[in-house]
């Protein structure tokens, strides 16, 4: 071979590297931009901020203020400190989100430092004042607070409101409003979603305890390997009532967390959940969703903890002031300044408390309405 063949074929090989180069680099571009796109419209900006816990004392003269020795702990996964999301099941079978309630309200705060996982249930059947609907009820504006999600949505007779996040918006409002809750995203989910989602895991594992968690699921008691449609019926089992059945929605996701978790699915959560995002209502990020799944590699299984408002925090009462039901609706009435002691504890990362570290200021009450998963 020639000098100059030589030189043609070095030539021609540079010109190959920096195409092939630079194809990679704007698929990169391409990826990186991608995502950063939420799948989903984003959440309204909610207007109310939680009160502080705490207000400083007036002081005398100038404190100093003394140097910490040791630094902050980064937050893990490339996460901001804390993330607070507003999960959603609607109660619909349909491949759809047109219609629909919100049965199942939880909110759910991911601590990137700790790292840790909180879950706060919140009762559909309290009694609300929901934003920008009284225009569309001839000045009525309370429901229960699973409807503020289906007056979200665009269904006929429905969407109250116009803005791009529907139900996930007004509902995230409506706990603002109601609660203090600031919400940073959303994930909603209907039944035939849910049902596939546990399909795609392989399943899941559960401990039937008692002939009450099996009430109308055809499960004995004791420890089955369930398909979607088994765990659909599990969780929404309400036999013993409302609070009974959040124990069940417990259990199952105790089993999903556990599947979820497993070195074999936990890195393809992301994947999973995009797979899906035409059947899901989220404004999460491939990146977001990134975050998430990688932190669940770190998260021990102490440090997820579920809680509900103490029972007796409620009283089960008639309504009849919703024009729609003259003969009356069964509602919860609670006291919503206390409601919003506890939320502003769940804010700051107070309440629940880990199993582990637990703390002489909680209530025996507190104690027994936090579950962690075995």
């Amino acid at each position: 071979m020639s000098n100059t063949q030589k030189k043609i074929l070095i030539m021609l090989a540079l010109i190959a590297a920096v195409l092939f180069g630079s194809a990679g680099y704007f698929a990169l571009i391409n990826y990186r931009a991608f995502a950063s796109q939420p799948l989903g419209p984003a959440l309204p900006v909610s207007p109310q901020t939680m009160p502080p816990l705490w207000t400083a004392s007036p002081a005398v003269g100038t404190v100093a203020v003394l140097p910490t020795s040791s630094p902050t702990p980064k937050p893990l996964c490339g996460g901001p400190s804390a993330m607070t999301i507003l999960a959603i099941g609607q109660d619909q079978r349909s491949n759809n989100y047109m219609y629909g309630l919100g049965d199942i309200v939880r909110v759910v705060r991911v601590d990137f430092v700790t790292p840790q996982i909180t879950v706060l249930e919140f009762p559909r059947d309290l009694w609300v004042e929901i934003p920008y609907i009284s225009d569309n009820l001839n000045g009525f504006d309370h429901g229960k607070l699973n409807q503020a999600y289906l007056y979200g949505q665009p269904g006929d007779g429905f969407a109250y409101w116009d803005d791009p996040s529907q139900g996930p918006g007004l509902l995230s409002l409506t706990l603002n409003l109601n609660f203090g809750v600031q919400s940073d995203h959303y994930l909603a989910v209907n039944m035939r979603t849910f049902e596939n989602v546990v399909n795609a895991m392989g399943g899941i594992t559960i401990n039937v305890p008692d002939r009450e968690t099996a009430y109308n699921t055809g499960l004995p008691i004791g420890e089955h390997h369930l398909g979607g449609s088994e765990a659909l019926k599990v969780a929404r089992n309400r036999e013993e009532g409302m609070f009974e059945r959040v124990d069940n929605q417990n259990l199952v996701l105790c089993a999903m967390r556990e599947k979820a978790l497993s070195p074999k699915v936990v890195t393809q959560i992301p994947a999973l959940i995009e797979s899906f995002h035409d059947n899901i209502q989220t404004d999460f990020t491939p990146d977001q969703l990134s975050q998430l799944a990688c932190l669940g590699t770190k998260l021990p299984v102490e440090n997820i903890a579920f809680a509900s408002f103490p029972e007796e925090l409620f009283t089960e009462i008639r309504t009849y002031d919703d024009p729609a039901y003259p003969n009356g609706l069964l509602i919860f009435d609670a006291d919503f300044n206390i409601l919003r002691q506890y939320v502003a504890r769940f804010n700051a990362g107070t309440w629940p408390q880990l199993s582990s570290s637990p703390s002489s200021e909680t209530t025996q009450a507190e104690a027994s309405s936090s579950f962690f998963c075995p």
